[in-house]
């Protein structure tokens, strides 16, 4: 019989070694790397050895009723989550420290209670008299929500399996520690391990569970990624700490569409729903600017208008500025060289910012044409008329391609007063009542037309 490789895992990374090493290769922490047990084979390794009981089969013709929900009362969380809380459900929230991911999971689970759920909050990162204080201020003291303070993984298990809440939120699983494991709190095994002891019971016991997880620097959400693929849905809550805006995005779901967020207000009763959030992100747009212009975009199932804004200002350095916040430096690296390139446009020894308003991020490649005319607005100086909203995506030829949902970005910019649209003539859209629809082949065409140059 073959002896069983024994693996050495990091606990900072997750990264698997042959050998053990005082430093780790992938990401050069030092005295990370522990030897994990191999898996056992069992006594026999043939098919005939052990025999197991046969799958139940079905077809694809099998129809099923839909998973029950449970609606918290929070719109925009009911949204996020695909039109409710799925029963036995597991869901991992992340977001930077002190965005308010415990705030809204406390509100959350207040809501749920009041909706006749019953709902448990386990925090192991603060005491019981901390989260108390913060209920309090939110005007949450009433809310029938059972509260603990643990860390220990099999107590927790306990509780809940003697509880069987509809509701567990765990507050957060970087610092749960199961006594199987010889880790510290937030390592790659002990992270692995709970969670798969919680998404384990939640599936068993018929509870949704809500894991918070921190974050790392880059964004990402700390611990092994096996994590993410254990859950069925993955939230992140965003937002800038200089706006009051917060973003509440699925970046994925089994149980409803995927991108979909929810928009949130930071308010000192706590986080307030925005039912309307173009509305609200361009609350503050004044008198036309130079480098300014709204996007019309998709979130999710949800049409959004956003502000994008340029600024062009010469450069005293080598190598010119390029600042992007809010949205893929790649994708404006690109659009400034198809300006160079197709239009005759340079922008060498130009520093070059941009900045989507209110805080959102925006990743959608129909924001290329709202991104360029932001651009050449603010190099020449030139504002865009107020009552224009513009969305296409550039292609590296200079055309403008059609992207998805026109008709429903179009609806939504006329319901918020524009009047004028510009967008790929290749886009199939009925025509809107009130709204006049500029059709441009390409980038080349809209500068002219524009601008007056090409």
């Amino acid at each position: 019989m073959a002896k069983p490789i024994t693996a050495f895992t990091c606990t900072a990374c997750g990264a698997s070694q042959p050998k053990w090493a005082g430093r780790c290769d992938a990401c050069g922490a030092w005295n990370t790397i522990i030897e994990e047990a191999p898996l056992s084979q069992g006594p026999g390794r043939g098919l005939g050895a052990l025999k197991g009981s046969a799958v139940p089969l079905t077809d694809l013709a099998t129809r099923e009723a839909p998973p029950p929900r449970a609606q918290s009362g929070i719109a925009e969380l009911d949204r996020v989550l695909g039109g409710g809380l799925v029963p036995g459900s597991a869901i991992l929230v992340g977001g930077d420290p002190g965005i308010g991911k415990s705030t809204l999971l406390l509100q959350a689970a207040a809501a749920f209670a009041r909706a006749g759920k019953s709902a448990i909050y386990i925090s192991g990162e603060e005491a019981s008299a901390q989260v108390r204080m913060r209920a309090q201020r939110l005007g949450l003291g009433e809310a029938p929500v059972r509260l603990g303070a643990e860390t220990a993984l099999r107590d927790i298990l306990t509780t809940l399996d003697t509880e069987r809440p509809d509701v567990a939120i765990i507050d957060s699983i970087q610092t749960l520690w199961s006594d199987r494991i010889e880790a510290a709190p937030g390592s790659v095994g002990q992270v692995r391990a709970s969670a798969h002891e919680l998404v384990t019971f939640a599936k068993r016991r018929g509870t949704a569970v809500i894991l918070v997880g921190h974050v790392t620097k880059e964004g990402q959400i700390a611990g092994p990624r096996v994590v993410e693929h254990m859950v069925d849905t993955v939230l992140y809550f965003e937002g800038e700490r200089g706006h009051q805006f917060r973003i509440l995005r699925a970046h994925k779901n089994r149980f409803g569409p995927a991108d979909e967020i929810g928009v949130f207000e930071m308010t000192g009763g706590g986080l307030a729903e925005v039912a309307n959030p173009s509305a609200l992100f361009l609350s503050e747009r004044g008198e036309p600017s130079p480098g300014s212009a709204v996007f019309a975009g998709i979130e999710g199932t949800r049409p959004v208008l956003t502000e994008i804004q340029a600024l062009v200002a010469p450069s005293t350095l080598a190598s010119p500025r390029r600042t992007v916040v809010g949205l893929d430096s790649g994708r404006v690296s690109t659009i400034l060289a198809v300006l160079e390139a197709r239009c005759a446009i340079p922008f060498a020894g130009l520093d070059v910012f941009l900045n989507v308003a209110g805080g959102m991020r925006v990743n959608e490649p129909a924001t290329d044409l709202a991104i360029a005319a932001a651009l050449l607005s603010a190099r020449e100086d030139a504002p865009l008329p107020a009552d224009t909203v513009l969305f296409g995506e550039i292609s590296l030829s200079g055309a403008l391609r059609p992207v998805t949902q026109a008709e429903n970005r179009l609806k939504e910019a006329r319901k918020l007063g524009f009047s004028r649209a510009i967008l790929p003539s290749a886009t199939k859209v009925e025509g809107i009542s009130g709204m006049r629809i500029g059709r441009i082949p390409d980038l080349t065409s809209f500068v002219g037309e524009t601008f007056g140059a090409g």
